[in-house]
């Protein structure tokens, strides 16, 4: 396990930092230890908010890691964070250092896909009400550390429709 442990390094990632921007490669997976983290899109017209990762979560444009693609995401730092950050390279040596390493990766990845699957069944068979209701039932930190736009963006909303929702749960 502490060879295992001794393939991360602890980083730190200030506010407005990015992690990646579209178009470069990206080398890297890290598991946030703390902070907030925006995974977003900027079409030139409007920004789009993939996902926010947060304390727990992993963040990675995985296309770009597994793949070697562009990124085609930017992820930028919503607070200080602290990372656990492990490089392309040292990722590679997993495969020789865990014993079933394939089987636990394949898992993870499934894991990934399968959030990612029920984001697109949300979408498209929840109202707005219920998005912004699933999201503040799994999520609540989310709306007293992240500015709004960006969660009504993620749910898929005009920032008046998430407002108007937010003042009739309030109320």
């Amino acid at each position: 396990m502490a060879n295992v442990v001794a393939l991360f390094t602890q980083s730190e990632l200030k506010k407005g930092d990015y992690f990646i921007k579209t178009g470069q490669y990206c080398d890297k997976l890290s598991f946030v230890k703390s902070g907030y983290i925006r995974i977003f899109s900027d079409t030139g017209k409007k920004e789009v908010t993939q996902w926010i990762s947060s304390q727990g979560y992993f963040v990675t444009d995985l296309s770009s890691f597994i793949f070697r693609q562009r990124a085609r995401w930017n992820m930028q730092a919503l607070t200080d964070c602290e990372l656990y950050t492990i490089s392309e390279e040292n990722y590679a040596r997993l495969n020789e250092l865990v014993p079933n390493w394939s089987s636990m990766e394949k898992k993870f990845i499934t894991g990934c896909f399968i959030t990612l699957e029920d984001r697109v069944f949300n979408h498209l068979s929840l109202s707005a009400e219920e998005r912004y209701n699933q999201l503040f039932e799994h999520n609540k930190e989310l709306f007293n550390q992240v500015p709004l736009q960006y969660l009504a963006s993620m749910l898929g909303m005009s920032p008046e429709t998430f407002s108007r929702i937010r003042t009739k749960k309030t109320s």
